[in-house]
Parts: C-alpha cells; sequence; structure tokens
C-alpha cells in the first residue's frame, strides 16, 4: 500500500469530512482549515519519511554492493528499525499518527469517539486511496465482501487474506 502526495488533498478532506459527518469529532468552522493542515501534516510527513527511508535503504544497498532488489528488504528492516509503518502496516500507523494528531491539536473541538471508533473511520478511507490499483487488495475485497468494511472482523479478515494471498503469490 502507497501513499501517493498527489492524492493526500483528497484523503485529508474525505476523512476530515468523514470524522465529522458521523460525529466523532467537533470542529468550529473557523477552524476547518487548521484541521485540515494538521491531517495533512501527517500523510506529508509520511510520504517524507517514506521516501528518506528508500534513499537511506538504496545507499546502504549500494555500499554492501548488493543489487538493487535488495533495498526493498533494507527498507523493511529500517522502518522496523524506526516504529515506522510499511505496506500491510501503513493505515494502522497512519491511523494511529492522525488519531495523537486529533487528540493533541487545539483546533479540534471535541472528540465524541473512542480511539477504536475514530480507527475504523480512518482506515477505509485510507486504504481505499492507498490500495488503487492493487491486484491483491482487489481480490482481498472481493473474498471478504461479505463483511462490513471498518469493523475490527473486517480489518483482522482483510489483514488475514492479504497475508495468504501475498504468501501464495511468493511477495513475502
Amino acid at each position: 500500500m502507497r501513499l501517493v502526495s498527489s492524492r493526500i488533498s483528497i484523503i485529508v478532506r474525505e476523512i476530515v469530512d468523514t470524522l465529522r459527518e458521523r460525529e466523532l469529532i467537533e470542529v468550529l468552522p473557523a477552524n476547518l482549515p487548521e484541521v485540515e493542515l494538521d491531517v495533512e501534516s501527517v500523510l506529508k510527513e509520511y510520504v517524507r519519511t517514506d521516501r528518506a527511508l528508500t534513499d537511506e535503504a538504496k545507499d546502504l544497498a549500494a555500499q554492501r554492493g548488493l543489487d538493487y532488489t535488495q533495498h526493498q528488504k533494507i527498507k523493511q528492516q529500517l522502518a522496523e528499525k524506526r516504529r515506522f509503518g510499511l505496506r500491510d502496516e501503513a493505515i494502522p500507523y497512519l491511523a494511529n499518527q492522525l488519531i495523537e494528531t486529533l487528540l493533541h491539536t487545539g483546533h479540534v473541538e471535541e472528540i465524541f469517539a473512542e480511539d477504536h471508533e475514530l480507527r475504523a473511520a480512518i482506515a477505509p478511507v485510507l486504504r481505499r486511496h492507498m490500495s488503487a490499483n492493487d491486484p491483491i487488495d482487489e481480490e482481498v475485497r472481493k473474498r471478504i465482501k461479505n463483511l462490513q468494511e471498518g469493523t475490527q472482523d473486517w480489518e483482522i479478515r482483510y489483514q488475514q487474506e492479504q497475508e495468504r494471498l501475498r504468501r501464495l503469490r511468493g511477495e513475502v
């Protein structure tokens, strides 16, 4: 799963709108641009860090005389060391970062939901925008279409099916 810079503004609006429409957060109209900037900053920092990890992994692979294909494995190791979510961990990582930002910003008047409820509203938006053109994502969604997206059962089953398909296709 990959977060593309060009989609950030769309994702920001959709996340903030979803949280407000479901009455999970209260934001004064005057503070709405600031809340959107807060959410945007989290997503932009994720993209920046992801690029930095890619560059560092490529450099390390070159220094060690490793094949170019090894940089992904090195990048994964760097991400784990820094507790940064990549691939399957990207959405939970970003959702947690966004929740922390919403809890600590002075621009949100009130949060009416528990973390798991916020996560259930945020994760599907991220997944929809980050999974574009991912054939595994499409296949997993077909297989679990009987479950309601955003629920805990859906999230668990999605992860299980995704891991299983990646293993079958030799991606893990």
